[in-house]
C-alpha cells in the first residue's frame, strides 16, 4: 500500500542513466532558480516603505536613491557570481569559495548559514505567497499558517519526482508572473506619464524631512536588500544545467539579474507616485496593481500570479539545498545520507529535510513573513561577505589575465555585503540575534560529524603491519522460549553450521526450569541445554551474563561467539503488537551493548 501511494506522488524510479534528462536547460533553469530571487521584489520594495514608514509618509521619496544604492548592489552580486560560477563550474557558491580561500571555519559559516537560509527561503516564500492570496480575500487571512503548511507539502512532493518534473510545472507561473508584472509597470508609468495619479499623492525628490538620519536610511537600504536574497543559487546548482553548465549558468544568472533590476526598479517608482502606504493586511503590490487597474481581472490575475511564484519561489531552496548538502556531506561535515539518490535521481533525503525544517519554522513563527525576513536577509548576506571576501584572495593569489577589474568587482561587493550585515544587526538586532546563536552550533556540529566520520575512517582502514584476528570456529547460542517449530528451525539452522550449539532458556521459576530440561532431553537430546534462573524476571540479563562467560573462553581458542535468535514474522503487520517481541528486544540489546555476531532465523506464519 505504502508503495502504490509512494508511486503516485512521486512516480516510477528512474536508472541511473537517465541522469542527463533531468539536467535543465536555460529557459526552466530561469524558472526554477530564479524565482526566488524574482518574487523578493513582492515584499522588498514593501520593506524599505516600512522603515521609512516610522518616520512619516514624507519620506517615501528616500525609496528612489535607496532603491538605486540595492541596484549597485545587485550589478556587483551578479557580477561577482557570475566570475564564481566560472572559478568554480562544480558548484558549490559561497560554502566552496570560502572554504577554498578564506579556511575550513569560514567556509562552514558560509555553508551552514545558506543550510539554514533554504530553509528560510522556503518558510518566508510560502507564507509570503499566503499573504498574497488572503490580501486578495480577506476571510482566509486567519488560516496563513495552514496555508503556508500545505503549500510546503506540495513542493516537497513536486521535488521528490525530479528536477524536470518541477521546472515544468514553475516555468509557467514564473513567466506569468513576470509578464504580469511588466504590464502592470507599464500602465502604471503611462498612467503618470498621462497624468491619471494626481501629484499630491506623494512628496517630491528633494523634500526636506524632519528626524531621517543616515542610521535610518541605512536601516532602509538593509531592509531593501533582501529583494536580492536568492541570487547566489544558480552558482550553488551549476550541476543542473545541461552541458555546458557554466555558460548556461552564467547566461542564466545575468538573465536573473536583469529581469529583477526592471522589476524592482518598476514596483519601487510606481509605490512613490502611488503614494502607497504599507498595510497589515494587504501588500504594496496588491495596493499597486488595485490603484492601476481596480478591482478587476487584472488585478486577481497579477494577485495570483504573485501568490504563485512566491509559493514557488521556495523551489529554489529546493534546488539549491540538496546540492550544498552533497558538497558539505562529501567533505564529511554532514550525514552521508545527502549523497544518496532518490528513486528519481534527485537527492531526496535533503528535499524531506528541507521540507520538514521549513514546516518548523513556519510553527515556531506563526506563518509571520515579517518574522522570518530579517533572519532571511542576515543568513544570505552572511556568505555573500564570505564568497565575496573569498574571491578577492583569490585574485590576489592567482593574478590571472584581467584580474584587477574582477577583483574591484569582488571588492565592491564584499564592502555593500559587509555594510548590510552590519545594519542588519544593529537595526534589527531583537529579530536577528538567534544567528548568533545556531551558527556557532552548526558549525560545532560540523566539526563533530566530521570527527566521527574521522575516527570510523581510521577503525575501518585496513592497516598491512597489523595481521587480522584469526577465527578457527564458531560457537553458536540460541535463546529458547519453547518447544515450538520457531524454535526448531533455528536448531536445524545452528546445527548445520557447527557442532558447538548451546540452547539456552531462562525459568521464572524453578518447577519451570526442571519440566522444560525433561522436555529438551527428549526433543534435543544430542543439542547441549543450559538453563538459567532469573530471580527478578529479567531475560536480557542472566542472558548477556551468560554470553560473556562463553565469549571468554571462545576468545582464548580463538572462537567467535553467534547468537542465533529465533524470529516469527507475522502475516500483518499489526499482529506485532499481539506479541511480546522479546526476540527484537534481545537482538536490540546485544548489537549495542555485546561484541558478539547477532543473526536472526525468521519463520513465517502463513496466515
Amino acid at each position: 500500500m505504502l508503495t502504490s501511494l509512494k508511486r503516485l506522488l512521486i512516480g516510477r524510479p528512474l536508472k541511473s542513466n537517465e541522469l542527463g534528462e533531468q539536467r535543465l536547460n536555460k529557459t526552466k533553469a530561469l524558472a526554477i532558480l530564479s524565482s526566488d530571487a524574482l518574487s523578493s521584489v513582492a515584499y522588498g520594495p514593501e520593506q524599505i516603505l516600512i522603515v521609512l514608514f516610522t518616520i512619516s509618509a514624507a519620506a517615501f521619496w528616500y525609496s528612489i536613491p535607496i532603491a538605486v544604492g540595492v541596484l549597485i548592489l545587485l550589478t556587483a552580486l551578479i557580477l561577482s557570481y557570475r566570475q564564481i560560477i566560472y572559478a568554480y563550474p562544480h558548484g558549490g557558491g559561497a560554502y566552496v569559495v570560502s572554504r577554498d580561500n578564506l579556511g575550513k571555519n569560514p567556509g562552514l559559516v558560509a555553508g551552514g548559514s545558506l543550510l539554514v537560509d533554504y530553509i528560510l527561503t522556503v518558510a518566508v516564500s510560502v507564507s509570503a505567497g499566503a499573504d498574497a492570496i488572503t490580501s486578495a480575500f480577506p476571510a482566509l487571512h486567519p488560516y496563513n499558517l495552514p496555508i503556508s503548511i500545505v503549500f510546503v507539502l506540495f513542493l516537497t512532493t513536486l521535488n521528490l519526482r525530479g528536477v524536470t518534473e518541477s521546472a515544468s510545472v514553475l516555468a509557467y507561473p514564473v513567466y506569468l508572473f513576470v509578464v504580469a508584472l511588466i504590464v502592470m509597470i507599464g500602465v502604471g508609468a503611462y498612467n503618470i506619464v498621462t497624468g491619471h495619479v494626481p501629484e499630491n499623492l506623494h512628496t517630491p525628490v528633494g523634500t526636506p524631512v524632519a528626524g531621517i538620519s543616515l542610521f535610518l536610511l541605512l536601516k532602509a537600504f538593509a531592509s531593501g536588500s533582501s529583494a536580492l536574497t536568492g541570487v547566489e543559487a544558480i552558482s550553488n546548482a551549476i550541476p543542473n544545467f545541461k552541458d555546458p553548465a557554466p555558460r548556461n549558468a552564467s547566461r542564466t544568472l545575468m538573465a536573473m539579474g536583469g529581469l529583477l533590476a526592471i522589476l524592482f526598479t518598476g514596483i519601487v517608482f510606481l509605490a512613490y507616485y502611488y503614494g502607497i502606504t504599507p498595510e497589515a493586511k494587504e501588500t504594496v503590490v496588491s495596493q499597486i496593481a488595485d490603484d492601476t487597474f481596480g478591482r478587476t481581472f487584472m488585478y486577481f490575475f497579477i494577485q495570483g500570479t504573485t501568490a504563485l511564484i512566491l509559493v514557488l519561489a521556495a523551489n529554489t531552496g529546493y534546488s539549491a539545498f540538496p546540492l550544498l548538502a552533497v558538497n558539505l556531506a562529501k567533505d564529511k561535515f554532514i550525514p552521508r545520507m545527502f549523497t544518496i539518490r532518490g528513486d528519481r535521481l534527485g537527492y531526496s533525503n535533503g528535499i524531506i529535510t528541507l521540507g520538514v525544517g521549513a514546516i518548523l519554522l513556519l510553527l515556531v513563527f506563526n506563518g509571520k513573513t515579517e518574522h522570518l525576513i530579517p533572519l532571511y536577509a542576515v543568513g544570505v548576506f552572511i556568505p555573500f561577505t564570505l564568497s565575496q571576501t573569498g574571491m578577492i584572495l583569490k585574485w590576489m593569489r592567482e593574478k590571472p589575465k584581467g584580474w584587477l577589474p574582477k577583483l574591484i568587482t569582488n571588492a565592491t561587493g564584499a564592502l555593500i555585503s559587509f555594510i548590510v550585515t552590519i545594519m542588519f544587526f544593529l537595526t534589527k538586532f531583537p529579530q536577528v540575534w538567534p544567528v548568533l546563536v545556531f551558527l556557532p552550533l552548526i558549525v560545532l556540529l560540523f566539526h563533530r560529524i566530521k570527527l566521527h566520520y574521522d575516527h570510523v575512517g581510521e577503525q575501518l582502514r585496513i592497516n598491512p603491519n597489523q595481521p587480522p584476528k584469526l577465527v578457527e570456529g564458531n560457537v553458536i547460542i540460541v535463546p529458547v522460549a519453547g518447544i515450538t517449530k520457531v524454535v526448531e528451525n533455528s536448531i536445524n539452522y545452528a546445527t548445520s553450521l557447527t557442532d558447538q550449539v548451546i540452547a539456552v532458556y531462562v525459568a521464572f521459576e524453578r518447577e519451570d526450569e526442571h519440566v522444560f530440561e525433561e522436555k529438551w532431553k527428549k526433543w534435543q537430546p544430542n543439542v547441549r541445554l543450559v538453563t538459567l534462573h532469573s530471580s527478578y524476571r529479567s531475560i536480557i540479563m542472566p542472558l548477556t551474563k551468560f554470553i560473556d562467560t562463553v565469549q571468554n573462553k571462545a576468545e582464548e581458542n580463538n572462537y567467535r561467539v553467534t547468537v542465533l535468535i529465533p524470529q516469527f514474522i507475522t502475516k500483518k503487520n499489526w499482529h506485532n503488537i499481539l506479541h511480546n517481541q522479546s526476540s527484537l528486544l534481545i537482538r536490540a540489546y546485544l548489537l549495542f551493548k555485546r561484541d558478539v555476531v547477532v543473526a536472526t532465523v525468521p519463520f513465517r506464519f502463513k496466515k
